[in-house]
């Protein structure tokens, strides 16, 4: 499999290349040249197989020879080490929660995979190392300090906007030690993410062999699939179309799940739902794509306002804006809807949605109305506990803290605040 860059003027490389890489030399994301549907029969008896034969069959293709399938398939186990149950909170709504692995939250899985994957690639490399460079909103630092953590070969260095992620974030990016390091940001998540892709480009830094943690790395970006798989192979057996949720900040998951319907996963309608950062919604109304800078909201990982992946996205529907209409919708809900579907859905049955969660829950309900009997998944992309400043107030409730959390809470935290891209230049110098 190769990989080309979306802005057309690199060469072609393989999964190997476009993993350490992270960025294409000419600024570009790394998109597959290739995709190749899956056997009608992988779907016919998909409820019969494992999620690890179900991340093997969906992802090989795109890893190709870069790793061998024994390993691969170890790099699979180790990254599906947690559960990814639905619950249905309404009659046929579900929430698929992705918070129950290490850190928590829904990137646990990509990290997993892209950290076990550099370690491979890196395990003849005694001599020399890689700087992952990573900028968070929210739970990728969390997720990735936690997937890298102790890799040899490897420096993870965590771009974070200060005071703008929730004290339980920063805890789980900022105390780990080792081979991380937390660098506070004077600004907004978009300034950290112009500064990683800044550093990528500059040629003082190519000795220090930068590569990407955030979903632009096709290793984060892709086993993001996997959980739409298990989604469907739960849900087969009621026969009817499904519809899909996603809160969508940097656009990586939802894009994931339509590279999954490209595979040929029977996903009726995507929905990216976002809170007031509201880019891609404007663009679905008037074809114009006009990033704003983004707005602070009470589902912060969600506060982005120029989502890398959504060239992706476009790439997928061929920039042409009638078929985005088909299968694919975006709305915009602000901190006051957000809240009270928060109180609805604790109302109705009890659970206890964060605020990303209920932005997605919002979305599938609006696009649920236009359409006969669907069965709707939204998303739940992190623990309630890595909000309980918004969400016990909100439902007044009193959270128990995992055991995952607790073992953070007491650590001291450690970062360096930088204000500038000179200052992150001559850090990593």
């Amino acid at each position: 499999m190769k990989y080309y860059s979306l802005n057309k003027n690199a060469s072609k490389v393989s999964f190997k290349e476009a993993v350490i890489q992270g960025l294409a030399p000419d600024k570009g994301l790394y998109f597959p040249e290739n995709i190749i549907p899956l056997d009608g029969d992988f779907f016919k008896n998909i409820e019969n197989l494992s999620n690890e034969t179900i991340a093997l069959e969906t992802i090989k293709q795109f890893v190709g020879d870069a790793i061998p399938e024994t390993v691969l398939k170890q790099i699979i186990a180790e990254t599906l080490c947690f559960d990814f149950p639905l619950v249905e909170v309404e009659k046929n709504i579900y929430s698929l929660e992705l918070f129950h692995g290490p850190t928590m939250a829904f990137k646990d899985v990509g990290a997993r995979f892209m950290a076990r994957c550099l370690a491979y690639f890196n395990k003849d490399k005694a001599d020399s190392k890689n700087t992952v460079l990573v900028a968070t909103s929210g739970d990728t630092g969390g997720a990735v300090a936690s997937g890298f953590l102790g890799v040899a070969g490897v420096d993870v260095v965590i771009l974070y906007p200060s005071g703008k992620v929730s004290d339980i974030q920063e805890r789980q990016l900022t105390t780990l030690g080792q081979n991380i390091t937390a660098l506070e940001v004077d600004g907004v998540f978009d300034d950290c993410q112009d500064m990683v892709k800044k550093a990528f480009l500059d040629e003082d830094l190519h000795h220090k062999n930068l590569t990407s943690a955030n979903s632009i790395n096709i290793a984060r970006w892709l086993p993001q699939m996997f959980y739409f798989f298990f989604a469907y192979k739960a849900l087969k057996k009621y026969n009817l179309p499904i519809t899909v949720s996603c809160p969508s900040g940097n656009f990586g998951n939802i894009c994931a799940g339509i590279m999954a319907k490209r595979l040929g996963l029977p996903i009726a309608h995507f929905v990216a739902s976002t809170n007031v950062n509201d880019t891609v919604p404007r663009f679905l109304e008037d074809g114009n794509y006009d990033p704003k800078p983004s707005k602070a909201t009470i589902s912060n990982a969600m506060d982005v306002g120029n989502p890398s992946n959504f060239i992706r996205i476009q790439e997928l529907y061929h920039n042409d804006l009638g078929e985005f209409e088909k299968d694919f919708s975006s709305f915009t809900f602000s901190d006051d809807a957000t809240t009270a579907a928060m109180k609805a859905i604790y109302k109705t049955n009890g659970y206890i949605a964060e605020p990303h969660g209920a932005v997605g829950y919002l979305g599938l309900k609006k696009q649920l109305k236009t359409v006969d009997e669907n069965i709707g998944i939204f998303l739940e992309t992190a623990h309630p506990i890595k909000f309980l400043d918004i969400v016990e107030p909100i439902l007044g409730v009193t959270l128990a803290v995992p055991q995952q959390i607790e073992s953070v809470l007491g650590k001291e935290k450690k970062s360096l605040k930088i204000g500038s891209y000179a200052e992150l230049k001559d850090f990593l110098r």
